[in-house]
């Protein structure tokens, strides 16, 4: 799908999102098993009919949340300068999508730590993790010239993702800040740098 979402799409998206934070906050204080649809759907404001409709499950319904890093970093990414080595654009958009823009952000990034450390939440996790990395790989082969070999793109996008993920996932089991020394920027652009070094493709220059 190209050009702007409709209002409806937009209206759907943001009903989402706030039943994702809705979640979010539930299972951070009391972990999901703990917490069901019912509350959740009444700490959003809507109907569990709604509830059913929008989310299967209710792990599922953080799933948005936990996305929505992984989204603003392919989106800065794809923004990102012509002329600048795959590696660099990478990193930099990794690094920036990976610091709290402001307090909700924040605060989303302290439930995202809660919610990684969740063994209920780990499949939803790892669903989030793939999408994230398809639509990399996707944004990947845009800045790449024609003929560009197919795996290296995949092994790019794989590469990068599973060092987000892995930085994520340390910072989550750790002490440390949202930001600052052992936060998620310093261990995702840390990660990124170590799993991407040997590959080919990632110093090109679009």
């Amino acid at each position: 799908m190209t050009g702007r979402p409709s209002l409806t799409q937009r209206r759907r998206e943001s009903t989402r999102l706030e039943i994702a934070r809705a979640a979010a906050g539930l299972f951070a204080a009391r972990g999901a098993e703990a917490t069901t649809a019912e509350e959740i759907a009444d700490a959003a404001g809507i109907s569990l009919r709604t509830f059913y409709r929008y989310f299967s499950e209710k792990e599922d319904a953080v799933a948005p949340l936990l996305a929505a890093g992984g989204d603003r970093w392919v989106r800065l990414f794809t923004e990102s300068a012509s002329g600048l080595p795959l590696r660099e654009a990478l990193e930099r958009s990794a690094a920036e999508s990976l610091s709290p823009a402001d307090a909700q952000a924040g605060e989303a990034m302290r439930w995202t730590r809660e919610l990684l450390r969740d063994p209920r939440l780990a499949t939803v996790w790892q669903r989030v993790h793939a999408d994230s990395e398809e639509r990399l790989r996707a944004a990947i082969a845009d800045r790449c010239p024609p003929g560009t070999d197919a795996l290296e793109i995949r092994l790019a996008a794989a590469a990068a993702t599973t060092a987000i993920r892995v930085a994520l996932e340390e910072w989550a089991a750790s002490g440390a800040p949202p930001a600052g020394p052992g936060s998620p920027r310093e261990l995702g652009a840390r990660c990124v740098r170590e799993l991407t070094a040997g590959l080919g493709l990632w110093n090109r220059v679009d």
